[in-house]
């Protein structure tokens, strides 16, 4: 199975069953609020995710590879264990860089907002 196929799948199914496989053992990950190496690290924030916010969900938009370079465009959105249960939702997009073997060496996600727009979220709602 091509690398865009299990990605395509591990966004549908994201937080559980993920395919650690993909990444390199000392892969660099980067968000807006982390930056770490180490496959075993990004196991450790994705089982956060699952395991504090209630009903995570990625949307996958778009995804396209050129050579070593996979851009992807996508939703993220749980809804927070605070009293009021606030369903939150980050857009952005994430670059995944491949080494020889196509392991993903580095992964660098990008939001369309800020943090501050985030924290936001929790507290301001938008009438719909």
């Amino acid at each position: 199975m091509d690398i865009i196929q299990i990605l395509k799948e591990d966004y549908q199914r994201f937080p559980v069953n993920q395919t650690y496989s993909i990444y390199a053992k000392d892969v660099f990950f980067k968000d807006p609020l982390n930056q770490f190496r180490g496959v075993d690290r990004y196991k450790q924030m994705i089982n956060f995710i699952n395991n504090w916010f209630h009903d995570p969900k990625m949307d996958l938009h778009e995804i396209q590879q050129l050579e070593d370079i996979i851009k992807t465009r996508w939703t993220l959105s749980w809804t927070t264990p605070l009293p009021w249960q606030p369903r939150i939702a980050i857009s952005g997009w994430s670059e995944l860089t491949l080494n020889a073997e196509e392991l993903i060496i580095s992964h660098i996600d990008y939001w369309d907002c800020d943090r501050l727009d985030v924290l936001k979220q929790h507290f301001f709602f938008k009438k719909g």
